[in-house]
């Protein structure tokens, strides 16, 4: 063992003596990470500026926002329009803030993001595994159909949701939202379940298992991420939407978008601005949280998938 080691050693001498090869490591501070991490930043602080400019107004007093100076911090911080966004803000006759608008938009989303995300990941899971007459027809007219314009049929849906009872209703907007969200939530679902090693499915084919099984079972456990991705793209779509609730619901149930423009719009009385800022913040809230909280396994989903054809 001797003899080994002095031998090992006679071949790292000359190594030793000549220093470590290889590429150089690159200096932290070099003109391309400048220019990089620089960019970065500028394009940061382009875009956080106005949500700071929103946060600060809206933990000031009125006296203090009649000062001019939008991007100096508050002197004297103040809740007081946050309450008042929540709780006191009119939005046309009714005076009980974005409250009511809130539990509407909870009323709307809830019901429409798992009723889209139910029926489009079965419709994806039938046309990457279970090839059926007409399949490829039957998917083109979704894909046709994720890309049609809202506006070209919005008329026609009213006279539709008139016709069965559910014009102006929450339950008819929910309809709406689940029909508009399951073309694309198709293609996402039918696209990531086309990636699955297809053995996973002709074994559990063979081990006697059905559409059902397979589905629950194999599928299901294995698509975590793209149901997140799926539930990030819907609530933020339905939470954030603010033309189907105005055409599609009336004043009592509008949802929260609806309110906040009644709010920010109001031509009557003194415009408070701390107010409009805090009724915003307060209405993006949900799908900020809601990327906060599943943003690594939104990023898995489109790694792993979502978007490949």
């Amino acid at each position: 063992m001797s003899s080994v080691s002095h031998v090992a050693a006679a071949h790292m001498e000359p190594m030793i003596a000549a220093g470590p090869s290889g590429p150089r490591p690159r200096r932290s501070f070099s003109r391309r990470n400048i220019f990089i991490y620089g960019t970065l930043a500028l394009v940061s602080i382009y875009y956080l500026l106005p949500l700071y400019v929103m946060i600060v107004t809206s933990l000031k007093g009125m006296p203090e926002i009649r000062l001019g100076n939008i991007f100096a911090p508050p002197v004297e911080i103040t809740f007081e329009p946050w309450v008042k966004a929540w709780a006191q803000a009119c939005t046309g006759l009714n005076c009980e803030g974005l409250s009511r608008g809130f539990w509407n938009s909870v009323r709307i989303t809830v019901p429409s993001v798992i009723i889209s995300i139910a029926i489009a990941s079965l419709n994806g899971y039938a046309l990457a595994n279970w090839k059926f007459k007409g399949a490829d027809i039957f998917f083109t007219i979704l894909i046709f159909g994720a890309f049609i314009p809202y506006q070209v049929m919005l008329y026609p849906i009213v006279i539709i949701l008139r016709e069965i009872g559910l014009y102006g209703s929450l339950s008819g907007l929910v309809i709406v939202h689940s029909i508009f969200g399951m073309p694309i939530l198709t293609l996402l679902f039918r696209n990531y379940f086309t990636s699955l090693p297809e053995e996973l499915f002709k074994a559990a084919r063979v081990d006697g298992a059905g559409f059902w099984g397979i589905y629950f079972r194999i599928m299901l456990p294995m698509s975590l991420p793209i149901f997140v991705v799926a539930m990030i793209l819907q609530v933020t779509g339905i939470w954030n939407d603010f033309l189907f609730g105005v055409v599609y619901t009336k004043p009592d149930v509008y949802p929260m978008t609806v309110q906040l423009n009644n709010i920010v719009n109001s031509v009557q009385g003194v415009k408070e601005y701390n107010v409009n800022m805090a009724a915003t913040l307060l209405t993006g809230l949900v799908p900020l949280i809601v990327y906060f909280v599943s943003g690594k396994l939104f990023v898995r989903g489109i790694a792993a998938g979502a978007v490949k054809g």
